[in-house]
């Protein structure tokens, strides 16, 4: 594999796709250099700041029916804007390494919450910690109001244990099922009494809920508390196991390979659950860069979207049709389907969802009018009746323009049509392709061809 497809597939997989602008510099880069490079840019943490205020947690509570509905509005509008701002922060960021692996927690520690402010906070607990250390990640997230909320232990008191939490942290964000039994979940969950969130979207260690009697938990004994049993799971090694091999899905092939999993599970054990040495290792290891790695994965419908505007420099005048596309691909970031997340991979495809991945690649690099009729937000319907003409509504109010400008610019001279795709595509480009690029009329063209293929799905 020659130096820039290595430098190409790092940035996809450590990112979201290298541009035509980066080519020069690239070329002159090893991966050991690269990689410096994509941790340098993601060094500062920069939280989403979008939702400002207190959470109103006590309104929804609260208020009347008048107050409860304009807080569920407001919450909505919230909703909206977080999902747009941290599209808008993938597509223009340099720190892709950092946005990627908070794509990546954000999944791992999937969670639902209609507080606005609880999810903001919860994202950046993941932004802030994704190149982290993973224990901190994980104490970090089990105090957070949104997780706390989502999984019922702000309900979690000494008499009445409420399980969710500690059934999840093990079975879905730390060990694995089959590491622990039914009674480590019952001494977990009493470990856990007491913790949740005030009235002002805070966390609080009430005590006077805290079952503080003696318990007993993957064979150690004592007053345990939370901190004691995150600890005790981290303590062992079938943890640092199964993260590495949600991560090797992620990052390297969707089929485990128990020996390559093994060697990372080492380096992330090793080095006490810090995230950067395990990326490192995986990054500069040769198999990373192996033939059968290549192009393999299925891209999720938001790294199909953030890899299509960052290439593209694509502008969108209504931000909240990214929200609609989501929508219509099964990715909606901020509500995974339930607390084990998006499965991923090839559950990405289905009949429907791959007729838009083909189709929306080229609609919004032609000009970008999108037909979703039927698919309106549910705000919107009453004006859309009242419009007596959906079509031109919908189109009307979703477009998007690419930089063609700035792209073709970026391209450099004497490039061919064909090396032209070999750049957008992580797969080899098929005869087929080849065939049609060969008729293509300039070199517009020739890119809206290569994104509109299946192998522009894989990266």
């Amino acid at each position: 594999m020659d130096n820039l497809r290595q430098i190409k597939h790092l940035y996809a997989r450590a990112g979201f796709g290298l541009r035509f602008d980066e080519i020069n510099a690239a070329r002159n880069l090893d991966i050991s250099q690269a990689l410096t490079g994509l941790f340098k840019s993601s060094e500062n943490y920069q939280p989403l700041d979008i939702i400002t205020g207190d959470a109103g947690y006590t309104t929804m509570l609260r208020g009347d029916k008048a107050e409860r509905k304009q807080f569920m509005q407001l919450q909505r509008r919230q909703e909206r804007s977080l999902n747009e701002a941290w599209m808008e922060r993938m597509s223009n960021t340099d720190a892709v390494l950092r946005e990627k692996m908070t794509l990546f927690w954000h999944n791992h520690f999937a969670c639902r919450t209609r507080q606005a402010q609880f999810a903001q906070q919860l994202n950046n607990i993941q932004r802030e910690h994704a190149l982290g250390n993973f224990r901190e990640l994980v104490l970090e997230v089990s105090r957070s109001p949104a997780m706390l909320q989502f999984l019922n232990n702000q309900q979690n008191r000494k008499g009445h244990p409420n399980e969710n939490f500690a059934r999840e942290l093990m079975e879905l964000f730390t060990i694995g099922r089959g590491n622990y039994t039914e009674q480590d979940v019952k001494e977990s969950a009493r470990a856990f009494t007491g913790w949740g969130f005030n009235k002002d979207g805070k966390f609080a260690m009430r005590s006077f809920l805290h079952d503080d009697g003696e318990k007993r938990f993957l064979g150690k004994t004592g007053n345990l508390t939370g901190e004691d049993i995150i600890d005790r799971l981290l303590g062992q090694k079938q943890t640092a196991v199964f993260i590495s091999t949600k991560l090797y899905k992620y990052l390297v092939n969707e089929t485990p390979d128990a020996g390559h999993i093994a060697a990372m599970a080492d380096v992330f054990y090793r080095n006490n659950y810090e995230i950067k040495p395990l990326l490192q290792f995986v990054f500069t290891a040769p198999w990373f860069y192996g033939e059968q790695n290549v192009g393999n994965i299925v891209k999720s419908p938001v790294e199909l979207l953030v890899g299509l505007n960052r290439q593209f420099y694509v502008n969108y005048q209504r931000p909240e049709i990214m929200l609609q596309f989501q929508k219509v691909l099964g990715q909606v970031l901020f509500y995974p389907p339930n607390v084990a997340g998006w499965p991923g991979g090839r559950n990405w495809i289905d009949s429907s969802s791959l007729m838009y991945r083909l189709k929306i690649p080229s609609i919004i690099l032609n000009g970008g009018v999108i037909d979703f009729k039927g698919k309106a937000d549910p705000e919107e319907e009453a004006y859309i009746a009242a419009s007596h003409n959906q079509q031109q509504f919908v189109n009307a109010r979703i477009q998007a323009q690419a930089d063609w400008d700035k792209l073709l610019k970026s391209i450099p001279p004497g490039t061919s049509k064909n090396n032209i795709a070999a750049f957008i595509l992580q797969p080899p480009v098929s005869k087929v392709l080849a065939t049609e690029l060969g008729r293509a009329a300039d070199i517009k063209t020739a890119l809206i061809q290569s994104v509109s293929t299946p192998e522009y799905q894989l990266c």
